[in-house]
């Protein structure tokens, strides 16, 4: 088939002259065009004898050239690498011109090359290329060029512009030289790289644009320029142009502009991050039909044996006032790894958090194997105490650094194990705020180094697409390999920026220095805390996040049979007419809520004067404080709107409630104070009654009476409500409270 194809073109050329010649008979013609595609069969034989191989220049395995060589093993290339465990010194070429060192390190294998007549040497740099075809494909794309030797090209005249008005001109496509990929005879690429004497800080790029711009050199080499990306996609200033196709078993990118797909993608200058994206997919590494093909490599199994499983570094980070830290230190607790083969590292950096955090350490001291806290009173910053962390993992030569920010929120306890098993580098669970698209990760980043969306963030975020990504930015959690943190003891990642907060400083380190940084979200994980409006000014902050960190607040304050309500087969209790039982806060808000009350303490007289209201008076007046007193009023009518309204919708069917409340206040009753409330019908078209107190334990007597119904309900329960109708049919009374103090939370809706 591939000779058909390369006969086809010519023959096609040639038949031309035939079509012309309509007296000559069909049988010549036919015959003529056997012979022609014969001869050209014979060409492309000698065509097919030909042999690629690739050669690189790598000084050390970092993780640009793992995944490289991983690309490379994929399509079974012959790659030579040259230089590992050399020093480089070629020069900062990240930043500066320079490379000449790669020029001097490749002419003496050149050298040994430049007679193989049918050697075809593709050079490719290593940290940030990524072969997307095999060595077939490869050469059929050169041939067609027809040249002795092409190299990539790209739109930016490096590193000298002055030479950009001596290019020939072309019409679509790039028209400047990169150095980063070329191809061609050995014989000419001996010839090339050998043409001239470079130094080792030279730049490479400039040594071979001065034979490029040469006519009489670059005709003499026959040398091309890939000017549309056929073989070699470099990627700087050329994003926009790159598409990947995720479709079907088989994910690629193409060049919509010159309709290409190229067969090797180079992340040339400051388009890195593109080129981690792309090589999140190619080659073969996910498509929608197998998904995650790499996922299962290099994947570690846990001794059977728990005392034997790697020794962790765990490091706690609170930097900021945060909301639920009590549960996210809990849960950090109960992480499913041996305590004893973990050393515990706190960092604190809030003195509103001192009390709560010391007492922890305390209280878990015993269960790891060391324990180091750092407390607000030592002030030590947040890149000091990630600094100081890595050096206590490298001191005592951990296999693991696990560094977790107190907004993150554990909600399985098999975390930790399953990023370990994953054996990368630096990996962070997927994380993210519940019902937002804000996690602990980012896609892409914009110029300005902060952050943008890439194609995908939705898609990984949301978990439909599962794997193991590199990403440009991670935080919340990381788990660090030890031998890593070893290997870079000298030069550890920074947290310490001028510009930027610290997690943006460390993934910016992280990215200059060409460090992968993983996501996974083959598993849940777990959340992260918001902690952008928390108020450290009431007594129960907590009690005040519900618009924030709702999932946590429902886990902490929410009655936790609530969600039974709401099954249909659930028959709600009915102790008097027309008047519902149903669990709605926990034990935990109905003691917060009290305290809350009680240390803003300022309890009206019961007085039918009162100030509060908009009319100064108070028919039926109790001894009680508003929610709004104390600032909780919004969070409160929030509660009736997501809890409250689908309860009284299956009560009271047909009627569907407004949630509004005028009227949200916690009532005080206590022999000595106010003991009772006389008849009264309330303000409102139905009425909740919350219990905040425990009949017989806080209190005696106390309770409600319907007197219509001759109905009393005084057994209350604590977190429970009791929901009846306002005004006109339930006429009811507080009865006397005996003994002790009882509190009711009490709305009326819709008035």
């Amino acid at each position: 088939r591939k000779l058909y194809l390369r006969a086809v073109p010519l023959i096609d050329g040639l038949q031309k002259p035939f079509r012309a010649a309509p007296g000559l008979k069909m049988e010549a013609q036919t015959l003529l065009l056997f012979v022609l595609a014969l001869y050209s069969s014979f060409l492309v034989q000698g065509e097919e004898s030909l042999q690629l191989r690739v050669v690189t220049i790598a000084t050390e395995e970092t993780d640009g050239y793992r995944r490289f060589m991983h690309s490379a093993d994929h399509f079974s290339l012959d790659v030579k690498v040259v230089g590992m465990g050399e020093e480089w010194k070629g020069g900062d070429i990240a930043r500066n011109p320079g490379g000449g060192h790669k020029i001097n390190m490749l002419r003496p294998v050149l050298e040994e090359w430049k007679d193989q007549k049918n050697l075809i040497v593709m050079f490719v740099d290593s940290y940030d290329v990524i072969f997307a075809e095999g060595a077939g494909t490869i050469l059929e794309k050169f041939l067609e060029f027809k040249s002795r030797l092409v190299f990539s090209a790209e739109g930016f005249c490096w590193p000298d512009e002055s030479l950009a008005s001596k290019y020939p001109r072309v019409g679509l496509g790039k028209r400047f030289l990169c150095s980063g990929g070329f191809i061609g005879y050995a014989s000419e690429i001996w010839q090339a790289v050998s043409d001239h004497t470079v130094r080792d800080t030279d730049d490479d790029q400039l040594y071979y644009t001065r034979l490029y711009l040469n006519e009489a050199k670059r005709t003499e080499l026959g040398m091309r320029l890939d000017h549309r990306a056929h073989i070699f996609q470099n990627l700087n200033g050329a994003q926009e142009e790159v598409e990947l196709v995720v479709k079907g078993n088989a994910s690629y990118a193409h060049n919509t502009i010159y309709g290409t797909k190229a067969s090797v993608y180079h992340g040339n200058g400051p388009s890195k991050v593109y080129l981690n994206h792309l090589g999140n997919y190619i080659p073969d590494v996910w498509s929608e039909e197998k998904g995650c093909v790499s996922c299962a490599e290099g994947l570690v199994k846990l001794p059977a044996v728990r005392s034997e499983w790697p020794r962790v570094t765990l490091a706690v980070m609170v930097e900021q006032p945060t909301p639920f830290l009590l549960e996210v230190l809990e849960h950090i607790t109960r992480l499913d790894y041996p305590k004893k083969r973990m050393s515990l590292w706190v960092h604190n950096a809030a003195p509103y958090h001192e009390t709560l955090v010391s007492g922890w350490v305390e209280l878990v001291r015993s269960k790891y194997a060391e324990v180091t806290y750092t407390s607000s009173l030592d002030s030590v910053g947040e890149p000091e105490a990630h600094h100081l962390v890595m050096q206590s993992c490298i001191q005592s030569k951990c296999d693991y650094l696990f560094v977790v920010h107190s907004v993150v929120m554990f909600d399985h306890a098999h975390t930790l194990q399953r990023l370990v098993e994953l054996d990368r580098t630096v990996v962070a669970p997927l994380l993210r705020r519940p019902q937002r698209m804000y996690s602990n990760f980012w896609g892409d980043i914009a110029s300005n180094g902060f952050y943008a969306r890439s194609a995908d963030y939705a898609q990984l975020a949301n978990r439909n697409r599962l794997g193991i990504w590199n990403v440009p930015y991670i935080s919340g959690a990381i788990l660090f390999q030890g031998a890593w943190l070893q290997s870079h003891s000298q030069h550890l990642p920074s947290y310490a920026s001028n510009m930027w907060d610290p997690d943006m400083a460390f993934s910016a380190w992280m990215r200059e220095e060409g460090h992968f940084m993983y996501m996974s979200n083959l598993h849940e994980y777990g959340h992260l805390i918001n902690p952008d409006s928390y108020e450290t000014t009431h007594l129960h902050n907590d009690m005040y996040q519900i618009f924030d960190n709702k999932q946590d607040w429902e886990r902490k304050y929410l009655h936790e049979n609530y969600t039974k309500v709401l099954d249909p087969s659930y028959k709600m209790e009915e102790p008097c007419t027309d008047v519902y039982w149903f669990p709605i806060i926990s034990e935990v808000f109905a003691k917060e809520l009290v305290e809350e009350m009680e240390n803003f303490g300022k309890w009206s007289e019961g007085k039918n004067e009162d100030n509060r209201l908009d009319g100064g008076y108070e028919n039926v007046p109790t001894r009680d404080i508003h929610m709004n007193q104390i600032g909780l009023e919004p969070q409160w009518l929030e509660v009736i709107k997501s809890y409250v309204v689908p309860v009284q919708i299956k009560a009271y069917p047909g009627y569907y409630s407004r949630a509004q409340s005028y009227m949200n206040f916690v009532v005080k009753y206590h022999p000595m104070g106010q003991s009772f409330l006389r008849p009264h019908h309330d303000s409102s078209t139905f009425t909740i009654n919350v219990a905040l107190s425990r009949p017989g334990i806080d209190y005696e007597g106390g309770g409600c009476r319907f007197l219509r119904y001759n109905c009393s309900v005084v057994q209350t329960r604590l977190g429970w409500s009791f929901i009846h109708p306002g005004r006109l049919t339930h006429y009811h009374e507080g009865l006397p409270v005996t003994k002790g103090t009882r509190y009711i939370m009490v709305s009326f809706i819709d008035p």
